[in-house]
């Protein structure tokens, strides 16, 4: 894993301004949990909405808008921003990184995967990247609104720039954990995407893996990615599949995963980041990947066709 870059000093303040870029299920999430704490940041994305809703099992948090589409007209530049937009989205969310970063602007970002870093720093160079792990189960529902089905919680390196973070979410809903090892716990996520990209070739949800013959392929599919984690430098046991696949058990049967709801949507998907990397880094280290061989293609051509 890219280590983060420490030559620029992350903006201090005890109450950074803040903006969310891409106001979807995770990034709905942490602005709610700013607006509530009364440090309601910015909002940015492609859709004019005059406000975010974020339903869950206590109730309905309103986030006051708008959403602003237009980065031309930023006139103000940030503290910390939260890139929520998937990797796929990263090239059309570079106006926005533009407009809204000084130098030493905190980039934190809430994506998915293990290469975060060297795929946003060209696109803010003087600011500190902040790879992300995020714990929280969140999905769109119709209307635009999200529904969080559990506790939010992040994980970030033990660097500088995660002080911002922890400043900005301080006392939220959202908790904010500090790792040493941020690389053991960034594969960890990995490998439970990984897994879960299998639900896009099923069309089903987590209630596949109450399947004995999709738990066994699964357990193969991990133990696969395991020893290419463990190639990568992390640090994890023989019985994180295991862990895997009860978690995936323990979720409600009709639990999704985005990828899933990418692909019911016709929309491009998160395979390079989620299961080609683990193909990509299998190959670099010499390791055999004969499930990611199969996976990869397969979840390549229902994101990108033809057909």
């Amino acid at each position: 894993m890219a280590q983060i870059d420490r030559a620029e000093e992350p903006t201090t303040s005890e109450n950074p301004t803040a903006a969310v870029v891409g106001p979807g299920a995770i990034g709905t999430t942490v602005a709610a949990a700013l607006h509530e704490a009364g440090r309601t940041p910015m909002l940015c994305g492609r859709t004019a909405r005059e406000r975010l809703e974020l339903q869950d099992a206590e109730g309905l948090v309103v986030v006051p808008g708008p959403v602003r589409t237009d980065p031309a007209r930023i006139e103000e530049t940030v503290d910390l921003v939260f890139l929520a937009v998937k990797s796929t989205q990263i090239d059309a969310a570079a106006p926005w990184l533009a407009a809204l970063c000084h130098t030493g602007t905190v980039v934190c970002v809430l994506q998915n995967g293990v290469e975060q870093e060297s795929t946003v720093a060209p696109y803010v160079p003087g600011c500190p990247v902040l790879p992300s792990v995020v714990w929280f189960p969140a999905q769109v529902q119709p209307g635009g609104s999200v529904w969080l089905r559990g506790e939010a919680r992040l994980t970030l390196p033990d660097v500088p720039a995660a002080r911002v973070v922890l400043e900005a979410l301080r006392g939220t809903r959202c908790s904010v954990d500090l790792a040493v090892d941020f690389t053991s716990v960034a594969w960890r996520k990995l490998l439970q995407n990984a897994a879960a990209g299998l639900m896009v070739l099923s069309g089903r949800r987590c209630g596949m893996f109450g399947r004995a013959d999709i738990v066994r392929l699964s357990l193969d599919y991990l133990r696969e990615c395991l020893d290419v984690a463990r190639a990568e430098g992390a640090v994890l046991g023989d019985e994180v599949p295991q862990e895997i696949i009860d978690s995936f058990q323990a979720y409600p049967a009709d639990m999704g995963t985005s990828i899933l709801a990418d692909r019911e949507a016709d929309r491009p998907l998160e395979w390079s980041i989620r299961n080609g990397v683990v193909l990509r880094r299998g190959r670099a280290h010499g390791l055999p990947t004969p499930i990611s061989d199969v996976v990869v293609p397969l979840l390549a051509a229902a994101s990108d066709g033809p057909g």
